[in-house]
């Protein structure tokens, strides 16, 4: 089948299409600057260049007509018409308790996406755009939302609740719901089957780690804790995402500097994380490169990134009372060599043994820990369009 996967950001779709019967990716690309004079489409030709056409001033109906456009152009394109489009998967941030998988898209599923807005006012409206743009545009083609939030669903409540007052939880939905869980779901099932074992006999620790993050414990395949919460700030120290923080320093930094509640949203989602205390960026290739050239303070940000890396992993050994494996996934997982060993290098407590050689390598997978390693610890590429597109294949079938 030929799925299309929609990922639509407030001001962006970004788009893949996929023949699931092989899982090749016949087209890729986005639409970027949505509801600006200067937008534009970039996509990936099939000599595998790049291109770029301007859209101008667009919303995301129209974003996702010329990508539909473009996918069926004679010369650019790669398919005939939309009718070769056999469904469209589409990512959807929160589905709160309401989802606990992905599911068909229904007006129902609409009205339920919409009420929680509130949980996520900064994403699945933006989902949404996408789902109403494909009914307007292709009205019969079946479409799946895929949650980020779905596989989170089997946590505990005592790995999912906080501790405040109950009321906030029955009356608001306040606990943590987690995020990146369709990539955390497809790095460990791939973990089971590079091992050749049961994904219900492992216990295994996913780390999505890049300018956003997440660690997920994984135990006999279903999601028993995970490091973001309520949204996506808490947790590791991020690109730009404060991650753990006593709330009472938000408190005392309201009253002292008479901060509004947005002023504190900005600070933790835009301007905390790496950038924030090292002032020098949210990029690690550059942070490192700060750090080479014997800059401290980007040397500071860098070993707090790591050490939140590596106490989250700590905890969910200990919560999984063991670990089989360690997966390293997205940006700085997949990429960062250096990042990878200096947090393997505390983890020598469960038996962790990193081969420098394996481990000097970028986005491929690969198994980084010695065969005599008790855990064993590999690079794992994500890859959530995929993921995506088979969870949409599975309920359209």
């Amino acid at each position: 089948m030929k799925i299309l996967v929609l990922n639509c950001g407030s001001s962006s779709v970004k788009y893949k299409l996929i023949d699931t019967s092989s899982d090749a990716v016949l087209a890729e690309g986005g639409a970027e600057k949505i509801g600006l004079a200067d937008g534009f489409l970039k996509y990936k030709k099939a000599d595998g260049s790049k291109a770029i056409i301007e859209l101008g001033q667009t919303d995301h109906n129209g974003a996702v007509k010329a990508i539909l456009n473009l996918l069926s152009d004679p010369v650019e394109g790669c398919i005939k018409n939309y009718a070769e489009i056999d469904a469209v998967g589409h990512r959807v941030v929160h589905g709160a308790e309401k989802f606990s998988q992905s599911v068909l898209i229904t007006d129902e599923v609409k009205d339920m996406i919409k009420q929680c807005y509130d949980l996520a006012p900064l994403h699945n409206p933006a989902n949404m755009t996408g789902i109403d743009a494909i009914t307007a545009l292709m009205p019969e083609v079946p479409q799946v939302a895929v949650f980020d939030t779905a596989f989170h669903q089997t946590m505990p409540a005592k790995s999912f609740m906080y501790a405040l007052p109950y009321k906030y939880y029955e009356e608001d939905g306040v606990r943590r719901y987690g995020f990146h869980g369709t990539s955390h779901r497809y790095v460990s099932q791939r973990v089971a089957e590079i091992l050749g074992v049961d994904i219900h006999s492992v216990k295994i620790i996913t780390c999505h780690v890049g300018n956003g993050g997440s660690i997920t414990a994984v135990d006999g395949g279903r999601s028993v804790d995970t490091s973001m919460g309520l949204t996506p700030t808490e947790g590791l120290m991020m690109g730009t995402r404060v991650g753990d923080i006593d709330p009472g320093v938000l408190t005392y930094l309201m009253t002292k500097h008479n901060l509004s509640a947005a002023d504190v949203q900005r600070i933790i989602n835009k301007e905390g994380g790496i950038a924030g205390v090292t002032e020098i960026s949210s990029d690690m290739r550059e942070i490192e490169a700060a750090v080479a050239a014997g800059n401290e303070r980007a040397r500071l940000g860098l070993e707090m990134y790591e050490q939140r890396i590596t106490k989250y992993i700590g905890a969910y050994a200990a919560v999984m009372n063991g670990v089989d494996a360690i997966a390293f996934t997205a940006g700085v997982g997949e990429n960062d060599k250096e990042a990878r060993k200096a947090i393997c290098s505390y983890l020598g407590y469960l038996g962790v043994e990193i081969d420098d050689e394996a481990n000097n390598c970028r986005g491929k997978n690969q198994m980084i820990s010695t065969a005599d390693s008790k855990v064993k610890v590999m690079i794992l590429p994500t890859n959530e369009e995929l993921a995506i597109a088979r969870e949409t294949v599975a309920l359209v079938k």
